[in-house]
């Protein structure tokens, strides 16, 4: 892990210099769900009906990093008609559900987007992210990640998945880019 050496104090509390300068790169975060978005929980109604919480911080997180010019992108392998919601709700337009090769669909946002791996941060949970994680600009664990995901991010956040370390992210991104004053979001 890279959170050795000089830091910089935030609101999360220090935050290593190489990481920040990582931060500062990026121009594209992109995000699992089961576990990053929500805390992994997945509810089924009686019809088969699949329900999931989303922290709102997270959201209006997202929301400031999309007015702010940092595209969001959603890489799952798990496939339900509630994600489309949520990110239309966000404006999320980059939604790839269903891959069980992540690092397929990762590339082909690279393309899309014209971006090269140090402008992007993906933040993920568990092995499944690792491959996508290896090849970006800055890898980010959740606070409750794998526990073998934990040691090899670059950033690892204070706060849990679904509870808010997708607003941590938001937030130090912004930072890292000046903007987080002005940054406007909207709870959702």
């Amino acid at each position: 892990m890279s959170n050795v050496g000089a830091s910089l104090a935030t609101c999360y509390g220090p935050v290593s210099t190489q990481v920040m300068a990582k931060a500062e790169k990026i121009k594209l975060l992109i995000l699992d769900v089961d576990g990053v978005l929500s805390d992994g929980s997945i509810y089924m109604g009686n019809n088969g009906e699949e329900l999931k919480a989303f922290n709102v911080r997270d959201g209006y997180g997202i929301r400031c990093a999309l007015t702010s010019n940092i595209e969001v992108a959603i890489i799952t392998g798990r496939k339900a008609k509630l994600m489309e919601d949520r990110c239309e709700t966000l404006g999320i337009t980059h939604l790839y559900q269903g891959q069980s090769d992540k690092l397929l669909a990762y590339r082909e946002l690279l393309t899309k987007l014209s971006l090269v791996p140090e402008q992007v941060a993906y933040v993920g949970d568990d092995l499944i992210d690792w491959p996508v994680m290896a090849e970006i600009g800055l890898s980010v664990a959740v606070a409750d990640a794998h526990p073998l995901l934990i040691p090899r991010a670059d950033y690892v956040t204070r706060t849990a998945g679904g509870r808010g370390a997708v607003r941590e992210v938001c937030d130090l991104l912004l930072l890292a880019q000046g903007k987080l004053d002005e940054a406007k979001g909207q709870s959702i």
